[in-house]
């Protein structure tokens, strides 16, 4: 079941890729657009999640 769930997600984030790099050519319909955009925020939100977690774990060890 696992390894189902873990293949759904790889196969949503490839067709994100997707999305973005055809969004990215400009001859991508609305709905393709959309989804390059909700790509690029949860990529954006994971980038600043890591970040603040990396920030906190390094202010015990200065």
């Amino acid at each position: 079941m696992l390894v189902a769930i873990l293949a759904v997600v790889v196969l949503l984030v490839i067709g994100g890729c997707v999305c973005v790099f055809w969004a990215a050519r400009g001859d991508a319909p609305r709905w393709a657009r959309g989804v390059a955009r909700v790509t690029l925020l949860g990529s954006e939100l994971t980038r600043s999640a890591s970040r603040n977690s990396r920030s906190r774990q390094g202010n015990g060890n200065d």
